[in-house]
């Protein structure tokens, strides 16, 4: 009767593994000192053979091909001291050398938990997301995602065939992050997260949060893009902006919704450079001092105008790629126009592959359905009062201001975020603790964010599209207000559009709507929008 070595890997835990359902891959894959030495285990699907070697290429050991789904294991007997090493794996017709992820160290630290969970990481994109690096001397992309519930994660991507079974991430209970380090992949590969649940059910594959590109539907993945250094031009532009106040200059504003502006002859989109050349000198000529894009961030449908975007870190596709978005941004300076974004952090897409339910669990949205969705859009709503939540949309809108230097955010719809009962009826909201319609999470959240991004970059402009009488929407936050530089005047809007509307013999007696914003013209700071009602 055979007896099994006791460092191999058991049966169960085997087929826990093959069947992508080992929460922690990191526990049995890559090297593991026992008492008998080192044992060295790896998966590579459609692999024949798999030897150990240096890296200078001379052979170390050969591991054995326990099961023909592509598990290996060997041991290196009596080795104690860690073993630094390449895999040399023989596929059909092809014999490649591989680094084994799972010899890596982690990357983040727990310092980046910490400030995850205190709220206080200003700047996540730098540290989650697909990240191209160096880490141990070797080149390759680190892949980090937020995903506390789940009871399993892996990157799948071109890189690994889309087998989830190849790379699951380490998990990290204290902040509910997973992290993986995967040496060899670069700029470019197309990737996303598979999740399971904490009940182990699998999720739809989903795009990462802090992807920096995607592609469009109808395949959605995310795309590796590394940050890299852009040669700006704009320093003179920057620094006049940060010592001057957006109340005391002269604004004109010129609303664009690109993909709608102007197409090409075949009717394909015209790219960020084509932009640059064409509505750049047209809003300037018309004496416009800014030009505002309606959203940006990678959204699903080409026919919307980007209010529900699925991608805040992602500038969309559909105008080429990211560093044209700069490209654009840096034109607009040398010119003297300034660029602000429509910015959208109340509500997301209920798509599959988006942020809902993002671990198997309202995890970035209100859990309750009714007041969890937006009344206008019928979108899930961001959880204010969640701290991770709060602070990913405040990275994102530093994110634009400081990796794609935009001079302002027009933030949408702050009335529904406001107002847990806009647009909705008696029984399909729930009052604040006071028994009162003020959304409190949402108010702490909008007065952290302009007391945020006023702070790190004075100058800009932060307008909130807010159509009710909230008072203080412009007002700074330590005298009570929302800290908004400007408020959108939607009711100067509607009340002059309807005058204008009507038979030029009926006026004289409608006047009033064209006076009544008076009333209250010097209650807030304002913006006039003409269009955009």
């Amino acid at each position: 009767m055979s007896t099994v070595e006791p460092w191999r890997l058991p049966e169960p835990e085997l087929a826990a593994l093959l069947e992508a359902r080992r929460g922690e891959p990191f526990a049995v894959l890559g090297p593991h000192g026992v008492a008998e030495g080192l044992v060295v285990r790896a998966l590579l699907p459609g692999a024949e053979t798999v030897e150990l070697v240096d890296a200078r290429g001379r052979p170390l050991a050969t591991l054995d091909r326990r099961h023909p789904d592509g598990f290996f294991e060997g041991l290196l007997p009596g080795r104690t001291t860690p073993l630094r090493y390449r895999l040399r794996a023989r596929f059909p017709g092809a014999t490649r050398e591989l680094e084994d992820p799972y010899r890596f160290g982690p990357v983040l630290g727990e310092l980046d938990e910490h400030l995850l969970r205190e709220g206080t990481h200003l700047r996540l994109w730098e540290r989650l997301g697909a990240r191209p690096l160096v880490h141990e001397g070797c080149a390759g992309v680190h892949f980090a995602v937020w995903a506390p519930n789940a009871s399993r994660v892996a990157v799948v991507g071109d890189f690994n065939g889309w087998d989830g079974r190849v790379h699951g991430m380490r998990r990290r209970p204290v902040s509910g992050l997973w992290e993986i380090f995967l040496p060899g992949v670069g700029e470019g590969a197309r990737y996303g997260y598979e999740i399971e649940d904490r009940e182990g059910r699998r999720l739809p594959r989903k795009a990462d949060p802090f992807g920096t590109a995607m592609e469009l539907e109808p395949t959605v993945a995310s795309i590796v893009r590394g940050l890299r250094p852009f040669p700006w031009t704009d320093a003179d532009w920057l620094e006049r902006r940060a010592q001057q106040r957006p109340s005391e200059r002269p604004i004109a504003i010129y609303e664009v919704h690109l993909g709608s502006w102007r197409r090409r002859p075949d009717g394909s989109f015209l790219s960020w450079d084509e932009l640059a050349e064409q509505l750049l000198p047209y809003a300037a000529g018309m004496g416009f001092t800014h030009v505002e894009l309606l959203p940006v961030s990678e959204h699903p449908a080409d026919a919307s105008w980007g209010y529900q975007p699925l991608g805040l870190f992602a500038p969309t596709a559909r105008f080429g790629d990211p560093e044209g978005l700069a490209r654009f941004v840096d034109a607009a300076h040398r010119i003297g126009l300034g660029v602000i974004l429509d910015w959208v952090p109340g509500h997301f897409p209920s798509d599959p592959h988006g942020l809902g339910r993002f671990d198997g669990t309202a995890l970035f949205e209100r859990e309750d359905p009714d007041p969890g969705l937006h009344p206008d859009r019928g979108a899930p709503v961001y959880d204010f009062g969640r701290a991770e939540v709060v602070h990913y949309l405040i990275a994102n809108a530093l994110y634009w201001l400081e990796v794609y230097h935009v001079d302002g955010l027009r933030v949408d719809a702050v009335a529904s975020m406001l107002y847990p009962d806009h647009a909705r009826e008696a029984g399909e909201w729930v009052p604040n603790r006071r028994g009162g319609n003020a959304n409190e999470d949402a108010i702490a959240f909008l007065r952290r964010l302009n007391e945020v991004l006023h702070a790190e970059h004075p100058g800009v402009l932060v307008i909130a599209e807010e159509s009710t009488g909230w008072r203080g929407v412009s007002r700074p936050t330590w005298l009570g207000g929302l800290g908004f530089g400007f408020k959108w005047n939607t009711g100067w809007t509607h009340d002059t559009l309807r005058w204008f509307a009507r038979d030029p013999a009926d006026r004289r007696a409608h006047r009033l709507e064209l006076t009544f914003a008076a009333l209250s013209a010097f209650a807030e700071r304002f913006v006039l929008p003409l269009s955009h009602a």
